[in-house]
């Protein structure tokens, strides 16, 4: 091995020359090896270095081998240790490995027999801290904190997601699309008590009412055709943990009724079997809809609506919370900058422009415009001339005057109109947006608003 870092190995042994024949085994395999020749000079050693591993010997003097483990455990969870102990003492090396020892070894041993403990404890220590450095990462990602805002309506969602971390109510998230309904969701787990459990979402419009009864409860083998094996399902994967139901509203009455009977027993039956499965899982649901509003128009169980709205949130949509645009913006554009390496800032007048638009798709729309804008500004300050507006605005301007059967000068009359009111009436900045001059801007103002012309001139 000739890795840049080593990985660092603590050999404990009263008995110096067997310790020293280890360590210089280890030494020529690629470890870093020290000596410790009792347990208080190992926990010194612990105590002030960073060891990946302890090798130490069941019987020393006045700290044994079971008191060393206790107290590197204590000290420093994340070290593995193996034991090396006499054969009539494998009872106690048994003992050891369930308080946390990786492995034992029983004198005489083979010097090689070590090599492979040694290599099989370190792939396990590295497989757990890599594991524990993606749950903190996807902990730090899904963090309330991260759901991006200073308005009291996302703060009283702030509040929420907090209170309902702490239990394991059932919990419905009503919000348009684009709001962000599945990041709550996530934010509600990944700060809860089955944050190490799995979270696993599926979206109820995605997937077919006949497949999606297979999709939740799995299925055995020959259950319908083309069920050429057993699939395990989405509750399954799930439990003790969190099953995410997106867009809850769409779900069929029939399959409504099987997740009632799964609400109430805490079982489930795959397609096709005739066992049941106990299951543990947190349901958290999303919507768009109004349930109350399908219960009436029974496209919804009221019994099952009961059993799933515990503790409802709402996400207000960004339209009612115009004051986060800035903080969002913001976010988005230092999001950009880290994973993509590209680095903007943004005028005042740009965010106030931004700021007063009508953001139907919500936060995904904005975020989507800033990264858009973000890639086609050749400029590291980005300014309202630089924004695509006509990407956020047209669509929809196009949209209601195809319904209004506008004319093309009346179109034009409202889309001139539209753009000088993003730009509060700065009729330079409304040019350059347009791709005109200001004296183009002008004769079309003279000619579109031949009223607002003549009392200015007046």
């Amino acid at each position: 091995m000739n890795n840049e870092r080593k990985d660092r190995i603590l050999v404990v042994d009263d008995d110096i020359e067997m310790a020293e024949v280890l360590k210089d085994f280890l030494v020529t395999e690629g470890f870093d090896v020290a000596i410790a020749k009792n347990g208080k000079e190992a926990i010194e050693l612990i105590e002030n270095d960073n060891f990946s591993l302890a090798i130490t010997d069941m019987k020393m003097p006045e700290m044994n081998g079971m008191q060393l483990l206790k107290k590197i455990k204590s000290e420093k969870p994340e070290v593995e240790v193996i034991m090396i102990t006499a054969f009539g003492s494998i009872e106690t090396a048994v003992e050891a490995v369930k308080k946390g020892a990786y492995h034992y070894i029983t004198k005489p041993f083979k010097i090689k027999e070590i090599l492979l403990v040694v290599r099989k404890a370190l792939e396990k220590q590295k497989l757990q801290l890599e594991n524990a450095y993606l749950r903190n990462e996807i902990e730090r990602k899904y963090n309330f904190h991260n759901i991006i805002g200073k308005s009291s309506a996302i703060q009283k969602v702030f509040d929420l997601i907090q209170l309902v971390s702490e239990n394991a109510s059932n919990v419905v998230i009503y919000g348009q699309s684009g709001t962000g309904k599945e990041l709550v969701a996530k934010a509600i787990h990944y700060n809860g008590k089955r944050r190490n459990k799995p979270f696993v979402p599926i979206n109820c419009t995605a997937i077919p009412e006949g497949l999606l009864e297979s999709e939740l409860f799995g299925h055995v083998k020959g259950a319908f055709t083309g069920a050429v094996g057993a699939k395990q399902g989405l509750f399954v994967k799930a439990n003790s943990g969190t099953l995410f139901l997106d867009e809850i509203g769409d779900m069929g009455l029939g399959l409504q009724g099987k997740l009632l009977r799964v609400l109430q027993d805490r079982v489930i039956r795959p397609v096709g079997s005739v066992e049941t499965i106990t299951i543990d899982v947190r349901i958290i649901a999303a919507t768009n809809k109004n349930l109350h509003e399908e219960i009436e128009n029974k496209n919804f169980r009221e019994d099952l609506f009961y059993r799933l709205n515990v503790i409802p949130i709402t996400i207000p949509p960004l339209s009612e919370r115009k004051e986060d645009i800035p903080v969002l913006i913001e976010h988005f554009l230092d999001k950009i900058s880290k994973e993509q390496g590209v680095r903007k800032t943004i005028s005042q007048e740009a965010v106030e422009v931004l700021s007063n638009l009508e953001w139907k798709g919500n936060v995904r729309e904005l975020e989507n415009f800033i990264e858009r804008t973000v890639m086609l500004c050749k400029k590291d300050v980005i300014e309202i001339p630089d924004l695509p507006l006509h990407d956020q605005t047209t669509s929809r301007d196009i949209s209601d005057a195809i319904k209004k059967k506008l004319t093309l000068e009346d179109f034009e009359r409202d889309y001139i109109n539209a753009i000088l009111n993003d730009v509060g009436g700065n009729k330079q900045k409304a040019a350059e947006i347009l791709g005109i001059s200001s004296r183009t801007l002008y004769r079309k103002e003279k000619r579109l608003f031949p009223g607002e012309e003549d009392d200015e001139e007046e």
